[in-house]
């Protein structure tokens, strides 16, 4: 199993969850971050560090977000490589809980 990023995310970019993580599997988009599926060695470290609670584990995506696993394969794969925390965007608070963020996600 691996971790998997979802909706709440977009928007937000907290990168709380690159800090701890001990194998450097995020990559980051423009509001989005995703996790390698291939380099994800499962220990959960980033779960609990998400501030917009947006980092399940695959078996445990909420319904209707499953889209969200073959998102993070695909973008894992043309994304850069992050592994240091930066400042999340802007205004990430505001958009923390707003349902349905898909359609924000840029590319």
């Amino acid at each position: 199993m691996t971790f998997v990023v979802t909706d709440n995310c977009i928007k937000c970019k907290y990168t709380d969850c690159v800090e701890v993580c001990p194998v450097d599997c995020f990559y980051e988009g423009p509001n989005f971050l995703v996790i390698h599926p291939d380099e994800c060695i499962d220990c959960a470290l980033c779960e609990p560090e998400c501030p917009a609670v947006a980092i399940y584990s695959e078996d445990e995506i909420p319904d209707g977000m499953e889209n969200f696993i073959q998102l993070n394969v695909e973008l894992a794969e043309i994304w850069p490589n992050i592994t240091e925390k930066k400042e999340s965007l802007p205004d990430a608070e505001e958009w923390d809980g707003k349902p349905n963020k898909i359609e924000l996600l840029e590319r």
